[in-house]
């Protein structure tokens, strides 16, 4: 299932600006009401809904719609992208399918789809002919778990001066709260890329929403960010929530680590509850859906839904104090399945304040919560940020979000928790934090930095296995309306040659180097046409889509080559912040790895994930072949720096 849309960012992070700013203020004009105020999404919704008027929507009107790719062009590049993992006769199988839906026996009816598609995104009123099938496809009617399948994290660097969970908590939420402002009242500055801003739509899916689990396909809601100014805690299963306005004013960062502290002192959080509702999130989406209808129609259990689904973000106090890169990542990545609501985003701050991020990734790709946690890391660290000096002694007392259950309930959640246990027990987790050098050396050698590692990752896995897999890495489509992402084939005819070349003792440096060069030439130019919607697999996907009852799939969806060029046995990611330890995500196929990474000024890191396939071992090899390919172009530079007289 391709389910990763975190797209490599292209827009610079609005931290970077802070040094010029003032400190940030959320106090001013909030004002808490009771009234849950919300909207609501689903799969089957238009996706032409109106847009704002204030800054951070800046040039969307005029923003293009997704293109439909010439049918020739996407039919030609696929069969070229499935060619380093086929054989002879598979490959000419797939030739026949092709020539077959380009002039032969399909071609009459992949001309219809063609048509039909190019109607749907030119003719029906809608802004992108995609947005609502890949909505419902890879998010709302995916049935497996959140966690590992749809989520992912980001790991906090260490704040020397938040040494304790509620301390670090407090001053995360100050930083997220100015964000906030910016965000709902339309200030935020838009994100722009090369070609011009990227769409903003999905944003209003941070603050104050919810996933909602239902059958077949899940809808989320929001909430007015006006009127719902509470936070919700988790501590050791136990739900809590307190207001982060009194009296008209926001509370401070002392006040907020204030009440974090009560929640600890209150000894009913100070052991595990006994039915850790929470967990109900955690499971298969059709049993999460059955479960919260049982639990919502026990008295005062949907009051306290809302609550939670309406609340600004979810706050997990863990009780765990991790230390290494690596426990603190399976920490963030999963926790212990009990002290989260995965249907929400949320901050982690564990007892000794590390911190990180976990996203829900239904509604909104990676690109924006990596520029909110960026941006409060950032703006945290140079004092940007208006904490606050105020230290009330009136503010209520945070208040215990409790649920009835009953037999029936407490068997779902024991269910749950088996569920997730033996699931995440299945799997590895491994970091790669690289410090032989970083994306100023690469820039030196006059590469793509995300191109060099990519060919790090194809090299690496092409050592561990003989030969390369199906590649997935995800480029962001925010250029146009509504724009999500779409899929770079890393592997390529080009990448295989390079990682021969790489293995064989046989060939030299210079040959080495060549065929380096020329797999970095096809990946930025996938890459390029990528990111301006001429893809492969969402224009095959939309072709598919549009097939009516009684009419024959044509042989290119029926060849074996289809299904498994898209069985991404390597699911990769770019997310990069000097102010991240690293982030991670789960695997996309049972048979693959999840590779997260980040490309730093000076070092790279790699989130390994599987179900216990080796994350260690494609580490090591990560690392070996990342130092061979710094290697071969240091050797290269000094043969072509010239001779010193003796």
């Amino acid at each position: 299932m391709t389910l990763l849309g975190l797209g490599r960012s292209q827009a610079r992070s609005s931290a970077a600006r802070l040094a010029s700013q003032k400190p940030l203020s959320l106090a001013a004009n909030l004002k808490h009401a009771s009234a849950p105020a919300m909207s609501r999404y689903s799969s089957s919704s238009t996706n032409s809904g109106g847009i704002g008027n204030g800054p951070m929507y800046e040039g969307q009107s005029a923003m293009p719609h997704l293109p439909v790719p010439a049918l020739e062009q996407t039919l030609k590049k696929y069969l070229r992208s499935t060619v380093p993992h086929q054989t002879k006769e598979s490959l000419a199988k797939t030739e026949q399918a092709v020539q077959s839906a380009l002039s032969g026996d399909d071609a009459k009816l992949v001309q219809t789809l063609q048509q039909r598609l190019e109607h749907r995104a030119t003719n029906e009123g809608r802004e992108s002919w995609l947005s609502e099938w890949w909505n419902d496809a890879a998010y709302m009617a995916y049935r497996d778990p959140v966690v590992p399948y749809v989520s992912y994290f980001y790991s906090h660097k260490d704040d020397k001066t938040r040494r304790t969970g509620p301390k670090r908590a407090a001053g995360l939420l100050k930083a997220f709260l100015a964000f906030r402002r910016l965000l709902e009242t339309e200030q935020l500055a838009p994100e722009k890329g090369k070609a011009g801003p990227l769409c903003m739509r999905s944003y209003k899916w941070m603050f104050n929403a919810n996933r909602i689990p239902e059958m077949p396909s899940d809808t989320a809601v929001k909430y007015d960010w006006k009127a719902n100014n509470h936070l919700v805690v988790l501590r050791n299963g136990h739900f809590y929530e307190f207001d982060l306005v009194h009296d008209g004013q926001e509370l401070s960062e002392a006040e907020i680590e204030s009440q974090l502290q009560t929640i600890l002192a209150d000894s009913a959080s100070s052991k595990p509850a006994a039915q850790p509702v929470g967990a109900l999130s955690s499971n298969n989406r059709d049993k999460w859906t059955e479960s919260r209808k049982a639990l919502a129609a026990l008295p005062g259990n949907q009051q306290a839904l809302e609550r939670i689904d309406s609340s600004v973000i979810v706050v997990c106090l863990d009780e765990t104090a991790p230390h290494s890169i690596e426990s603190t990542a399976w920490g963030l990545w999963c926790g212990d399945g009990k002290n989260r609501f995965y249907d929400k985003q949320q901050i982690i701050a564990f007892a000794n304040g590390k911190s990180g991020f976990m996203g829900e990734h239904s509604m909104m790709d990676g690109t924006p919560t990596l520029r909110l946690n960026d941006f409060a890391l950032q703006a945290l660290e140079a004092g940007k940020i208006d904490l606050g000096s105020s230290k009330r002694t009136d503010l209520p007392a945070p208040k215990q979000i409790t649920f009835n259950t009953d037999k029936n309930v407490e068997a779902k959640i024991a269910e749950s928790i088996g569920d997730f246990e033996s699931l995440m027990g299945r799997h590895d987790l491994a970091v790669l934090d690289f410090q032989g050098y970083g994306k100023g050396a690469i820039k030196k050698f006059k590469c793509s930095p995300d191109a060099w590692v990519q060919m790090v990752i194809q090299l690496a896995y092409f050592k561990m296995y003989g030969k390369p897999c199906p590649t997935y890495e995800s480029a962001q489509t925010r250029k146009f309306k509504w724009g999500r992402t779409e899929t770079i084939r890393s592997a390529s005819v080009e990448s295989k040659a390079f990682c021969e070349a790489m293995e064989s003792h046989s060939a030299t440096d210079a040959e080495r180097f060549e065929k380096f060069q020329a797999a970095v030439k096809q990946h930025l130019g996938y890459a390029s046409a990528a990111a301006d919607g001429q893809g492969v697999d969402r224009h095959l996907f939309g072709l598919k889509k549009l097939l009516k009852e009684g009419e024959k799939v044509p042989a290119i969806y029926e060849d074996a080559a289809y299904a498994a060029s898209s069985t991404w046995k390597l699911s990769t990611s770019q997310i990069s912040s000097e102010v991240f330890s690293c982030w991670g995500f789960g695997e996309v196929t049972p048979e693959g790895f999840g590779c997260a990474y980040a490309i730093k000024e000076n070092s790279l890191t790699f989130t390994l994930t599987s179900l216990k396939l080796g994350a260690s071992d494609l580490k090591h090899y990560i690392n070996e072949a990342a130092v061979e390919l710094r290697d071969l172009h240091l050797r290269l530079q000094q043969n072509d720096a010239p001779k010193s007289k003796a």
